[in-house]
């Protein structure tokens, strides 16, 4: 995989493969001109503007509506951060991300900054956003938290909710093995989610669901000094646990499941 570079003035590229999101003519066209330097942004340079010297990326454009642009943006940069494409300490410039993705700065900058509200990545003024640097001391907190939230309210579904429905979570729980199978983090991170969300889900808190989740994804982000992804068996490993709790929950077997939850999150 190519990594990506940093220059001082935040020249950065990502490098990463991903399908470009076409730009829009008119206002995407004036945000373009904008950040480099054809209109006066005050608020510009304190969210990472510089572009001097950053050349275009080419590749492959992909027909999308105007609508979903930020939200694929959005999409991809989570995927890079699970994946270790976005490295820890690395600082990138909303404008060269969007040459990256063929559109404008502004709907990266938007990005970029749920990321910040979310804790991933942090405004460095004048360059763009740096990618947090995190311990393995925050990922084991995350995981203690989860486990406070999530364990009692899954023993507590384990004693009501009918096996039968347990079972019809079986075909979100294999996904879970297919994804891992593949060996993609990132591909896995979702599909993890997926499960555990339609677990939650029948608490029917939907905050509950919102806040666990918030969690989960930030659980998934890799910890700086560390592998940036995890190997394939690992993620198998993980995803087989899913399917021996759903086991668990359809047998009834409330001790299996108290084992099995208590030793998931502790290796979360």
């Amino acid at each position: 995989m190519k990594q990506g570079t940093q220059g001082s003035a935040g020249t950065d590229d990502p490098g990463w493969a991903t399908p470009r999101v076409p730009a829009q003519p008119g206002a995407a066209d004036r945000d373009r001109a904008r950040d480099r330097g054809g209109a006066q942004d005050p608020a510009g340079t304190a969210r990472g503007e510089h572009t001097h010297g950053e050349p275009p990326l080419g590749g492959p454009r992909a027909l999308v509506r105007r609508s979903s642009v930020r939200g694929q943006i959005l999409d991809a940069l989570r995927t890079a951060l699970v994946s270790g494409e976005l490295r820890p300490g690395e600082v990138y410039s909303a404008p060269v991300l969007g040459e990256r993705f063929g559109v404008s700065a502004t709907p990266v900058r938007e990005a970029m900054q749920q990321l910040a509200l979310e804790g991933a990545v942090e405004v460095v003024p004048n360059r763009g956003f740096r990618v947090v640097e995190r311990g393995a001391r925050e990922l084991a907190e995350l995981g203690e938290v989860r486990a406070l939230i999530e364990v009692p309210v899954l023993l507590r579904l384990a004693r009501t909710v009918p096996a039968e429905r347990w079972a019809r979570l079986r075909p979100v729980a294999e996904a879970t093995v297919r994804a891992a199978s593949s060996g993609c983090p990132a591909t896995y991170a979702e599909a993890d989610r997926a499960f555990h969300r339609e677990v939650l889900a029948l608490a029917g808190n939907d905050q509950l669901v919102r806040i666990a989740g918030d969690l989960h994804r930030r659980a998934q982000w890799p910890a700086s000094g560390t592998p940036a992804t995890r190997g394939r068996a690992d993620l198998i490993a993980d995803a087989h646990e899913h399917t021996a709790l759903l086991d668990a929950l359809i047998a009834g077997d409330q001790d299996v499941v108290r084992d099995l939850v208590t030793q998931h999150y502790a290796a979360t």
